[in-house]
């Protein structure tokens, strides 16, 4: 796996067909563990219905948000996101329209699944197809999708880094994969970024503009990737940096517009849905605010609040913090003794985000896991903190059933949530030391155009002529070149739920195929 290992010696075994493997294997594991909350039972008048009886999602830990948000989404019943609302009635009374919470690739990539599910259903009526419950079949249609998601985010990493193309391994056999792949929707947003960045190793910034900004239209966190490209244009002007980085800042901004704004002037209310949400949300369990409060006493920034109410302090400091860690980020960009390269940068900008912000939803943690191997590629500190992530999922789920139901109390989760903050703070560290002392990077990829990936202090080995023995080839020389564009680089890389309590007729009959309200919590395990 690194200087002395050999690669390309098996026509068929190539590593990319290894970690491919490797990758298809695990997320067979992850499909698996979600499983046993796809298993169906006959109710007493013999309907078919979804069993998560007696807290089943909780107790195998094989929650998803796929399953209750085909209900809760209205989704079973074709609505159409952001045109087709749904109300929520609150414990005074009052009914509040709502709609669909996810940003406009994300909500229409889930009608998309669900248009399919139909088209499968339709199918399996006429033909000798496999059948289930909509639910279920809903959900393995999504899960297929995301699969195919992660195994691009896979192939990225190692053309990212072909010299050393066992790094990839990493990302396919990470623990967080086998946990939260199909947790939420989040492989897809992972895999627009990930191509992001290898459009930009291969120095098509366009591209890499367009696929940041539709990732930015399904998740937000594509479009903090901005700023370390940004910066690293503005550090490699001299070598036409700044011209790449504009180009792609502006498709960017471009394909995002796109997206949005057919949908912005279409249904405006429910477009907004998701920014709404984001601005009410309180402080997630899995945030270090969360723990915070808890741990103290204290009743927060903005104290008690009631249903509906924003936490508008909450919200001004987490960006006031954010935007000085940005700052932050970018005087350490600037100053580096040597331009930064685009992975580094962009692990530090979206920890920063994640560790500061209101809400750190686990399957969040994807985002990290290619950004992480292309900045920092050093197996057994990165296993580490993927492991004590993943194991972040136990103690979540089993505080939802309660000490009297035989689960958790809180203080369990929020200190492995401690932990697993402490952890990635560790490895910003680490990346902080790796910027400014270039010496320290384990990588040894030759610097490309668009440097995405971590500088190594090695000098590339000349390369041998021919008929001469390998005993000839010069020894390594420890010199650097000077200036910014000098040295070897490597390259490298938001819900809740709301319920209809409708049903499809023509499928299912009482009770829901998919769990009802009490199914889920008022604010999601994993959105």
């Amino acid at each position: 796996m690194g200087r002395h290992a050999l690669v390309g010696r098996s026509r068929w075994w190539t590593p990319l067909r290894v970690v491919l493997l490797f990758a298809v294997v695990v997320l067979a594991l992850g499909w698996l563990g979600k499983a046993a909350c796809l298993q169906e039972y006959r109710t007493p008048d013999g309907a078919l219905a979804l069993d998560w009886r007696n807290d089943r999602q909780y107790v195998a830990m094989c929650y998803s948000d796929t399953v209750p948000l085909y209900g809760l989404e209205g989704l079973a019943d074709d609505a159409v996101p952001y045109r087709d609302a749904w109300f929520e009635t609150a414990a005074d009374g009052s009914r509040t329209a709502r709609y669909m919470e996810y940003p406009v690739v994300t909500g229409m990539f889930q009608y998309l699944n669900a248009q399919l599910t139909d088209g499968w259903q339709w199918l399996a009526e006429r033909l000798p197809l496999p059948s289930a419950l909509d639910v279920v079949v809903y959900f393995d249609v999504t899960a297929i999708w995301l699969a195919m998601a992660w195994l691009v985010v896979v192939w990225a990493v190692l053309m990212l880094r072909p010299e050393r193309p066992w790094d990839a391994a990493l990302v396919a056999l990470s623990p967080l994969v086998v946990v939260h792949a199909f947790t939420n929707f989040d492989t897809l947003t992972v895999a627009l970024a990930t191509g992001a960045l290898l459009a930009l190793r291969r120095d098509r910034p366009v591209w890499a503009g367009l696929l940041l900004g539709i990732g930015g239209a399904a998740k937000l966190y594509p479009l903090l990737l901005l700023l370390p490209v940004l910066l690293v244009g503005w550090r490699r002007r001299d070598d036409g940096g700044l011209p790449r980085a504009a180009w792609t800042i502006g498709a960017a901004v471009l394909a995002w517009v796109a997206v949005n704004l057919p949908v912005a002037l279409a249904w405006p209310r429910g477009w907004a849905e998701f920014f709404l949400l984001n601005r009410t949300r309180p402080a997630d369990p899995d945030s270090v605010w969360y723990s915070l409060y808890w741990f103290t006493g204290w009743s927060g920034f903005d104290g008690p609040l009631g249903d509906g109410q924003s936490p508008t302090v909450l919200n001004t400091v987490t960006a006031v913090l954010m935007v000085l860690a940005f700052v932050a980020i970018a005087a350490l960009a600037l100053r580096a003794p040597r331009p930064p390269a685009v992975a580094e940068l962009a692990f530090l900008t979206v920890a920063a985000f994640l560790l500061l912000n209101k809400v750190w939803s686990p399957q969040y943690s994807l985002w990290l896991v290619p950004l992480a191997v292309l900045a920092l590629p050093r197996w057994r500190l990165l296993l580490a903190w993927m492991t004590v992530d993943a194991l972040v999922w136990v103690p979540r789920m089993y505080q939802y059933l309660g000490v009297a139901n035989k689960g958790l109390p809180p203080e369990p989760f929020l200190v492995t949530v401690l932990v697993r903050d402490a952890v990635v703070v560790a490895l910003c560290v680490l990346v902080v030391r790796q910027i400014l002392r270039p010496g320290t990077d384990p990588g040894r990829d030759p610097e490309p155009v668009w440097p995405v990936g971590p500088r190594s202090s090695r000098a590339a080995v000349p390369p041998v002529p021919a008929g001469a023995s390998a005993g000839a080839v010069p020894a390594r020389s420890g010199r650097r070149r000077s200036g910014d564009g000098g040295g070897p680089g490597a390259t490298g890389p938001d819900g809740a739920t709301r319920s209809t309590g409708s049903g499809r007729a023509t499928r299912a009959a009482a009770p829901q195929p998919w769990p009802s309200r009490a199914a889920r919590p008022r604010r999601d395990p994993a959105d």
